[in-house]
């Protein structure tokens, strides 16, 4: 009989086998591995890490913009997602439940 590569046993030997491995690692490698799994079972982490490098350079009107920014929120509360959805219009439902139409 063949035994599919993705069957409940071949997996559970493969699990066994990692683990085995990972038991193996001086205590760098397995912050490493940790690291790596991390990012592989986080999306958000997977996409960054997937996502080009700005590589634009800073401007003077950049470097300044976000003076600005900075001054300005020492002296002003931001607004909380709630009331940005608020005054365009939107409830919290609407923004937490929205499905982008072109998927």
């Amino acid at each position: 009989m063949v035994q599919d590569c993705y069957s409940p046993t071949r997996m559970s030997d493969k699990r066994q086998h990692v683990h085995a491995l990972i038991d193996q690692l001086p205590p760098v490698q397995l912050a490493a591995v940790e690291t790596i799994l991390q990012s592989m079972l986080d999306p958000l982490a997977r996409a960054l890490a997937n996502a080009e490098i700005d590589d634009e350079p800073v401007t003077d009107d950049d470097r300044q913009s976000i003076e600005a920014s900075r001054e300005w929120f020492k002296h002003n509360k931001g607004s909380s997602i709630e009331e940005v959805a608020a005054e365009l219009g939107f409830t919290m439902e609407e923004v937490t439940n929205y499905k982008d139409p072109s998927c």
